[in-house]
């Protein structure tokens, strides 16, 4: 399980010394510790691994964000200091789909749905997220369904 990993690696980067690695760890704990909580209450995935996934896809979103807006300010510090964090984020993930596969699996996926026109993108999306949430970023799998479907 992928939290287990994650658990691994923090008890590692302490005994390493690691600090920017531990502290990186210690948010991801924290966020998936956050997640489980609101899952009590909420719909959650039955899947432990796709609940991490989800967590660890989120931060990366954020991350990425965050590194664009601090290079528009001119804080290149503040930029690398949140790529740093995405890339321990990143030794967590699933592997994603290289584009070749992801496209096939896309395209196969519109075939099912007989999708043909951008209206039908929320029924393949669905479908994309169900089936290959972990191995397909949701935003790569969005500009990829509207490049087939459009």
């Amino acid at each position: 399980m992928i939290r287990d990993t994650i658990q691994a690696a923090q008890v590692s980067a302490m005994k390493a010394g690691d600090k920017p690695a531990t502290q990186a760890i210690r948010l991801i704990l924290s966020t998936i510790k956050n997640r489980d909580i609101e899952a009590r209450t909420g719909k959650s995935p039955e899947d432990d691994d796709q609940l991490v996934t989800e967590v660890l896809q989120k931060m990366v979103k954020q991350r990425r964000e965050s590194v664009e807006m601090y290079r528009k300010g001119g804080r290149e510090e503040l930029a690398a200091a949140e790529e740093a964090e995405i890339a321990v984020i990143d030794r967590f993930m699933p592997q994603q789909m290289d584009d070749a596969a992801a496209k096939a699996a896309i395209g196969a996926i519109i075939t099912e749905t007989g999708a043909a026109s951008m209206k039908d993108m929320g029924k393949v999306m669905a479908l994309v997220k169900e089936r290959h949430a972990s191995s397909i970023e949701p935003a790569r799998a969005s500009a990829l369904v509207r490049g087939l479907l459009g």
